[in-house]
C-alpha cells in the first residue's frame, strides 16, 4: 500500500498536483471539511442538537468579534441559541454523507447501464438511450422534488433513516445530474473500447461477454467516470441543500447546510445576517473546492492536456 501511494505521488498525477497551487489549496479545503465532518463530535465546540444544552437567552447572538457577541460562540448563534460553528460542522457531515451516497448510487446505476448499452448495442442500446433522453427532459430539481414529495406524502411519519434514503434516491435520479451522465459517458467509451484488438482477442478466445465488460472494458473507462464523479459530488451537495432549503430534504432534527440556510433566511432582513451567511459560505467553499479538484483531475488524467 505504501509503495502504491509513493508511485502515485511520484508519477504524472502526483507531479500535476504538486505543480498546481490551486489544486493543492482546493485539496486542503476539502480535506479540512471532510476531517471536521468525520470527527464532528470532537471538533465542534458544542453539540447544537442537544436540547439540554441550549439556552434561549443566547439566541441570535452576533459573532464573537461584534460588541454584542460572546467569546463562547465564535460565529454567533441562531434563533434557538445553537452555536453556528458547531451547527456548520454537523451540517457539513450530513451534506457530505448524503451527497457522496447519492453519487455512489447514481454511479453504480449509470455505469452498469452504460456498459450494457455500449457492449450489447442493438435494441438494448436504443432502449437505454431513450430512457436517458426521457429522464434528461425533466429538470433535475423537479425530479428530485417529485421523488421527495411523493415519499413524504406516502410516509409522513417515516423515521430519519427512511428520510435520508429518499433524499439519496432523489439525488441519484435527479434528471441529467444523476445516473444519466454516467450512462452516456460509459456507453461512449465502451463503444470505442469494444472495437479495439484486445477486446476482439478476448472474444475469439471464448471469454464470456459479462467478463469482457467488467474485466477488460470497465477498467479502461474509469478515467472519465472518476472525473465525472468528483464533479458530481459538488452538484449532489448543492441539490441536497436546495431540497433542504425547500423543506423536503434533511429532517429538521438533523439539519444540513440547506436547512441552516433556510432557517437563517427568515432573519436575514432583520439584521441577523450571520445565521444564513456562514452556512452559505460553507456550502460555496465545499462546492468550489470539489469543482476545482475535478477540473485538476480531468487535466491530470488527460494526456492531451499535459
Amino acid at each position: 500500500m505504501k509503495n502504491t501511494l509513493y508511485r502515485w505521488f511520484d508519477g504524472d498525477v502526483g507531479h500535476s498536483l504538486r505543480a498546481s497551487p490551486l489544486a493543492i489549496g482546493a485539496a486542503c479545503v476539502a480535506a479540512v471539511c471532510v476531517f471536521c465532518a468525520l470527527f464532528a463530535g470532537w471538533v465542534a465546540p458544542h453539540n447544537p442538537f442537544d436540547l439540554a444544552t441550549l439556552e434561549l437567552s443566547d439566541a441570535r447572538l452576533p459573532p464573537a468579534w461584534s460588541p454584542e457577541g460572546s467569546a463562547k460562540y465564535l460565529l454567533g448563534t441562531d434563533d434557538q441559541g445553537r452555536d453556528i460553528l458547531s451547527a456548520l460542522i454537523y451540517g457539513t457531515r450530513i451534506s457530505l454523507i448524503v451527497g457522496l451516497a447519492g453519487v455512489a448510487l447514481s454511479l453504480v446505476i449509470g455505469v452498469a447501464l452504460g456498459l450494457l448499452a455500449g457492449a450489447t448495442g442493438g435494441w438494448v442500446d436504443g432502449l437505454v438511450m431513450r430512457v436517458c433522453d426521457v429522464v434528461s427532459s425533466f429538470p433535475a430539481i423537479l425530479v428530485a422534488l417529485l421523488i421527495a414529495g411523493v415519499a413524504r406524502a406516502l410516509y409522513p411519519d417515516a423515521p430519519e433513516g427512511i428520510a435520508f434514503g429518499v433524499l439519496i434516491l432523489a439525488i441519484a435520479f435527479a434528471g441529467s445530474n444523476g445516473w444519466v451522465q454516467y450512462a452516456r459517458t460509459v456507453r461512449a467509451s465502451t463503444m470505442v473500447e469494444r472495437g479495439k484488438e484486445y477486446v476482439q482477442a478476448a472474444r475469439v478466445t471464448g471469454v464470456p461477454p459479462a467478463r469482457i465488460m467488467f474485466r477488460h472494458i470497465l477498467p479502461n473507462v474509469t478515467g472519465p467516470v472518476t472525473v465525472l464523479a468528483t464533479i458530481q459530488v459538488a452538484t449532489a451537495i448543492i441539490t441536497e441543500a436546495t431540497l433542504s432549503f425547500l423543506g423536503v430534504g434533511a429532517p429538521p432534527t438533523s439539519p444540513s447546510l440547506g436547512t441552516l440556510i433556510r432557517v437563517g433566511n427568515d432573519y436575514l432582513f432583520s439584521g441577523e445576517w450571520w445565521i444564513t451567511v456562514f452556512p452559505g459560505i460553507m456550502l460555496v467553499l465545499i462546492a468550489l473546492s470539489v469543482n476545482l479538484l475535478g477540473d485538476w483531475l480531468r487535466d491530470a488524467l488527460n494526456p492531451r492536456l499535459r
